[in-house]
């Protein structure tokens, strides 16, 4: 245990044996002193801090402090009560504040008291009760505040988590600061009641065992009964006021001292006034040298702060262009260029009301549950994305980038609607030709007059944010196994870990590594399977992990394991229409799958690719007719590879093996993938 952790615990150990062990004197007169050493750190801390979390340890310091002086209370009242001594700093601090009237220091006494309690504890118990209300009721708004930051990019996660954890500790700190300040309210209480026993149980105590006149016993437990208290309040005093200075502190740049005087100075005509009206004072029977040297010192620090401040801007200027020109030529400063954002939307400055929530725009609340709604499609947590206007676009255009690579443009028109056509007849409305950016379909802008004629003609009529969040779902979709790299891969092991940490176990470290896992759950979201379930996606690793380490595999195995997610996603219920592929084609493939030492891959000739491709194409194309979902269906050899073929021309077709689908579906073939 480190020396201040056992210094801590040593000093309440003291406390106790206080309470219940006579002291002597001098040890007494030691404690005393130390007691006034700890409230004297405890207010200048208190007035040096910036923000009231900086000394967030001071609600249970509050109450060993208390505890401590109740336990010096204790200790002093035995010793007057059966020694008629306290040790030498109670019996000065009584002969000094009474001296041959123990009357004025009993009344002395009860002024302190009646200060703390009734001025600087009833406001500190009262600030700090609304404090914490308010703290409380503040945090919804506070958090809405945070995640708004996240999802513009101003702020990065870790510095959310930061601020959230804060927020957390500000409602925790006041909170504790509310039951704290009874502690101090007790303390002034006890402190009234432990003097009032002192005097009437020390004159009885003074006359009847100790034979002593009552003159005597009046002065020796009177003085000795206004020392202890002044001991005692004039710390309690200390803490009461660096409560009341912890509740009101309101975070600044700097402490209270500096705070003050900026603010307090900051007009020096007001020093000129008060010096004005401290002279005219002086006119009266008031002492008027005593005024006249008062005024002189507040407009001479009138003149002095409203001074020709040119010279010393002049100095700032030149250590601010020194701080600048050495952050330029730091390393930090080239380092934090080269930083690059996940993904990034781009807007021309047209489109600033978009995202502007003094203009009614709702882009940031759409992105968030944008990312909500992928995470639980996809199974992933898509980064923040990073918003930012952009000159060099068109006032009206917009872009979407994936790690610094542009992968989508669109185009919107903020006072028109998107209306999408039902079927061919595209001059049945007047609007804008255009194309819905997100699926291609052919569409029109149209005016607010225009809109209701469009739905009336069966046109799907959308307004711009909708546009533009369809278009950034899709995109992001497509994108999402470019999001998912080691880093995010290993996150989500590690939330996996937390329920199937023996399943974890047994896959990784081994016998495949965070990259081995990273490859299959990007081909998984290549081809729009999500890997929300990561469970089975780990128990068909750990089934096949040992027998191979190829990731194109397990991948497929992988697709296997989630064949019951896998149907449900490409069915319409119970049946579902398909594209089969002949078993001229199959063998042709098999035939030409080339296995090497890096991997296995086809090798099939060009003419006979394009054969295969355009067959796909046509039927596929009359799927689309009938709005049905492009699905080719073939054996579990082969799959990958076709996937493969296919992917670069016709990547909107999804290739399933037989082993993929659960036996319960029923399968129709409205088509064969054939060769001449």
């Amino acid at each position: 245990m480190a020396p201040r952790d056992l210094s801590v615990l040593l000093g309440v150990i003291m406390i106790i044996i206080m309470l219940v062990i006579p002291l002597p004197g001098w040890l007494l007169s030691f404690l005393i002193l130390i007691n006034i050493s700890l409230a004297l750190m405890v207010i200048l801390v208190s007035m040096n801090m910036k923000e009231a979390l900086q000394f967030s340890i001071f609600p249970s310091l509050l109450l060993l402090m208390t505890l401590f002086r109740l336990g010096l209370n204790v200790s002093t009242t035995r010793s007057i009560l059966s020694k008629a001594d306290a040790g030498g700093v109670v019996d000065t601090f009584g002969t000094f504040v009474i001296g041959n009237n123990p009357l004025v220091g009993f009344v002395v006494f009860i002024i302190l008291v009646i200060i703390q309690f009734l001025v600087i504890t009833k406001g500190a118990e009262r600030v700090s009760e609304v404090a914490a209300r308010f703290t409380l009721d503040a945090m919804p708004g506070k958090q809405m505040s945070i995640d708004a930051d996240l999802n513009a990019g101003m702020i990065s996660e870790q510095q959310a988590k930061e601020r959230r954890e804060k927020i957390e500790q500000e409602a925790d700190f006041y909170g504790a600061m509310d039951g704290g300040s009874k502690f101090v309210k007790g303390d002034a209480i006890a402190g009234i009641i432990i003097v009032l026993i002192n005097i009437m149980f020390g004159l009885i105590i003074g006359m009847v065992q100790m034979d002593m006149s009552f003159a005597e016993a009046v002065d020796v437990y009177m003085r000795l009964t206004v020392g202890d208290g002044l001991v005692s309040q004039i710390p309690a005093l200390l803490i009461s006021t660096a409560t009341g200075i912890v509740v009101t502190r309101v975070a600044s740049k700097g402490n209270l001292g500096t705070d003050v005087t900026n603010q307090l100075l900051q007009d020096p005509t007001m020093l000129y006034i008060a010096a004005g009206t401290i002279f005219l004072l002086g006119l009266t029977p008031i002492n008027f040298l005593l005024t006249t040297m008062i005024a002189s010192i507040l407009a001479f620090g009138g003149y002095w702060l409203s001074r020709d401040p040119e010279e010393d801007e002049t100095d700032l200027e030149e250590k601010e262009e020194e701080a600048d020109s050495s952050q330029m030529k730091s390393p930090e400063n080239v380092v934090n260029l080269i930083s690059m954002d996940p993904v990034e939307f781009e807007f021309g400055y047209g489109l600033i009301p978009l995202a502007d929530t003094n203009q009614g725009g709702d882009l940031l609340d759409r992105i968030v549950m944008i990312r909500r709604q992928l995470a639980i499609e996809l199974g992933i947590v898509i980064p923040v994305v990073r918003i930012r206007d952009n000159i060099q676009l068109s006032p009206n255009e917009y872009r979407l980038k994936i790690k610094g690579n542009e992968v989508a443009r669109g185009e919107l028109i903020l006072d028109h609607y998107l209306a999408m056509s039902p079927g061919d007849d595209d001059e049945a409305i007047d609007g804008i030709d255009t194309r819905e950016p997100a699926f291609g379909l052919p569409a029109k802008w149209v005016t607010e007059e225009v809109k209701d004629e469009a739905e009336l003609s069966g046109y799907t009529v959308v307004d711009p944010p909708s546009v533009v969040s369809t278009h950034l779902t899709e995109v992001i979709k497509k994108h999402a196994h470019q999001l998912l790299g080691r880093q995010e891969t290993q996150q989500l092991i590690d939330h996996l870990k937390n329920t199937y940490p023996i399943l974890v176990e047994e896959v990784t470290p081994e016998p495949l590594g965070v990259g081995d896992i990273q490859k299959v759950l990007a081909k998984l979201l290549r081809e729009n399977v999500s890997v929300k379930n990561l469970p089975v996606i780990f128990e068909t690793l750990a089934d096949f992990g040992k027998m191979t380490n190829d990731t194109e595999l397990l991948g497929e195995y992988a697709r296997q394991g989630l064949s019951q997610q896998i149907t449900e996603q490409f069915s319409n219920g119970r049946s579902m229409k398909v594209l089969t592929v002949s078993g001229k084609v199959e063998k042709l493939l098999a035939d030409h799958i080339q296995q090497t030492e890096h991997g296995s891959y086809l090798t099939l000739d060009p003419d006979t690719q394009q054969t295969i491709i355009q067959s796909v194409a046509e039927q596929a194309e009359q799927l689309s007719l009938q709005e049905e979902t492009a699905v080719v269906l073939c054996s579990p050899a082969v799959r990958m590879y076709l996937k493969q073929l296919l992917d670069r021309y016709l990547p909107q077709v999804h290739v399933l093996s037989y082993n993929e689908l659960e036996p319960t579906i029923e399968v129709q073939s409205v088509g064969v993938v054939n060769v001449a």
